[in-house]
């Protein structure tokens, strides 16, 4: 019976040593102090766009919810993401621009696509195509059949080589066997003035930016590249409805941290990240997009996926920027 008890104390003793051990190791140690000062969240473009606007919510609610500081620092050029330190103290907002795109776009990136690990994917919208009001084919079928019969004859919108609205563009030209003349401008913003007075024939953009313009009669909706429709334009086809199959493309934005990223740190991260969005449900919705949310396994597949689709396409379509 003695020998039992000793053994049981030893047991538990073991045990609690062992709790004692994990509970206090430097990566947990980490997590609980973690973040000691502000943290920092890189927008690699100007401020304004949908980057800067989805960095700024998740800025103020993990501040909010963690009580310490995370602030925004628009840094503009792919080079300044180099050399960010894995600490957990410097962050990026990546999206399929940056994480994706520039490395079909460019011959030389100034980094690699797994010197980012994800945080989590936090924002989603849909494209949308528009046309001047005035335009004498009224839907999709009919802009395909007069693109393949007329070639040169369309005009499309775009804000400058290399943006998602012109890759998109030139993967519409391609799969539907279309020929039109693009017309760049410095932002889709400074585009739809000449839509709206029939000087272009059409243009691609986010749904968030389109309805509105839609929603008052100033250009006509086409279709939505998204996999259902928009709650906000119910009577508006998804490509695959109008006839189109394969062209279900919706952006995506979240939050990156550099590879080597302690690992307790970043699991906080991911946990506070989720939670954070979730809180910004509505606010992303009345924006025209709506929350993603998956699972860390799921997430790494899906930038996977859409990485090598998404090269294929850019260099099928045979765009460069370099």
């Amino acid at each position: 019976m003695l020998f039992r008890r000793l053994l049981f104390c030893c047991v538990v003793s073991t045990a609690a040593s062992l709790a004692a051990s994990v509970l206090h190791t430097p990566g947990n140690a980490q997590a609980e102090t973690y973040p000691d000062h502000p943290v920092r969240i890189i927008v690699p473009i100007g401020p304004g766009g949908a980057y800067d606007i989805i960095g700024r919510l998740l800025a103020n609610k993990l501040t909010e919810q963690i009580g310490q500081t995370f602030f925004v620092e628009n840094r503009t050029g792919a080079g300044t993401l180099v050399g960010t330190p894995a600490d957990g103290y410097t962050l990026v907002v990546g999206g399929l621009s940056n994480i994706v795109f520039n490395f079909a776009l460019y011959q030389k990136v100034p980094y690699e696509p797994d010197d980012f690990v994800p945080v989590a994917l936090v924002y989603t919208f849909p494209y949308m195509m528009v046309a001047r009001h005035d335009l004498p084919q009224r839907n999709l079928a009919e802009i395909i059949s007069y693109g393949r019969q007329s070639p040169g004859k369309l005009t499309i919108a775009h804000p400058g080589l290399g943006s998602g609205q012109q890759i998109v563009a030139a993967a519409f030209m391609r799969l539907t066997g279309t020929t039109m003349v693009e017309v760049p401008y410095r932002s889709t913003q400074a585009a739809y003035p000449d839509l709206i007075a029939g000087r272009v024939d059409l243009l691609f953009d986010s749904a968030a930016a389109s309805l509105p313009y839609v929603t008052a009669q100033k250009v006509r909706g086409i279709a939505l590249l998204a996999p259902r429709r928009h709650p906000k334009a119910p009577n508006l086809p998804t490509m695959t409805e109008a006839g189109l199959p394969g062209l279900g493309i919706e952006s995506w934005i979240g939050l990156f941290a550099p590879t080597g990223t302690p690992p307790a740190i970043l699991a906080r991260l991911r946990q506070e990240t989720r939670i954070a969005a979730a809180e910004l449900k509505e606010q992303f919705e009345k924006g025209g997009g709506a929350l993603m949310q998956m699972p860390v396994v799921e997430t790494e597949k899906f930038i996977k996926s859409e990485f090598d689709s998404w090269t294929k396409v850019i260099r099928d379509a045979g765009i460069r920027l370099d």
